[in-house]
């Protein structure tokens, strides 16, 4: 009950870390975590002990074991592995900070108004992979909704995430992603780079479009429509970071 009753308390405003690997890259990437269930301390450290040896210990201290029917009470849908934890979003300043600095040794992507927050986190995971500065959200959908945390697997604390107006991007040049585009493979992606994507229905906005430096291109086989918005974002990004060290 001290557990639920703390649990409930530190609700407003937290982030919900659905899963072991959503704690896990919160953790190793800076977050302020409290409280942590889970449904079988013993499970989730030996998971640990294969998956992230790193934290074992740190998982010892923090993880506070509940029955199942508990966890299942305080979250919408209870993760497979049986871990949850609540943690402090991101800094706002320090996430704009960041995106801001000039000169930028990695770019932003932007989202144009995405609709659907599983692809938002799989863009966020994406990113924080790639070593991207950020990522960008503008509309209306929250990038730190509990979905695109899960979906993000807890990367969000490992790359600056923010919803931000039109008038307030990063500076930096922007490459849009259009149909109409010159082909990616041909134009130089610099580090300062912003690289928009449109929504996974409507596109890139018209507003958007005006503002770009350039627009560009994925290669596309004639006929087929579309890639999916994580998909053309890891080809984007990809191309970015150029062939591997020799």
């Amino acid at each position: 009950m001290t557990e639920e009753l703390t649990w409930r308390a530190d609700a407003p405003g937290a982030v919900l870390l659905d899963g072991f690997h959503a704690l896990k890259h919160a953790l190793r990437f800076g977050a302020e975590v409290g409280p942590a269930l889970t449904t079988d301390k013993a499970a989730t450290l030996a998971l640990a002990g294969k998956l992230a040896e790193d934290l074992t210990d740190t998982l010892d201290d923090l993880l506070v074991e509940v029955p199942a029917q508990t966890l299942r009470e305080l979250v919408p849908r209870v993760h497979p592995t049986g871990v949850a934890a609540l943690a402090a979003r991101r800094d706002r300043e320090a996430n704009l900070a960041a995106l801001a600095q000039q000169p930028r040794r990695a770019p932003v992507v932007v989202l144009d108004n995405p609709r659907n927050l599983g692809n938002v986190g799989a863009v966020i995971r994406l990113a924080a992979g790639m070593g991207a500065t950020g990522v960008v959200t503008t509309g209306d959908l929250d990038p730190w909704h509990p979905n695109a945390v899960r979906s993000g697997a807890g990367l969000h604390y490992a790359t600056a995430v923010e919803r931000l107006p039109l008038d307030g991007l990063p500076p930096g040049p922007l490459f849009v992603l259009d149909p109409e585009g010159e082909d990616i493979r041909s134009v130089p992606l610099p580090d300062d780079a912003l690289i928009a994507f449109g929504s996974e229905r409507h596109g890139i906005s018209p507003e958007l479009r005006a503002r770009a430096t350039r627009l560009v291109a994925l290669p596309m086989r004639p006929q087929v429509s579309s890639y999916n918005l994580a998909t053309s974002v890891a080809m984007a990004l990809f191309h970015w970071g150029g062939p591997a060290p020799a």
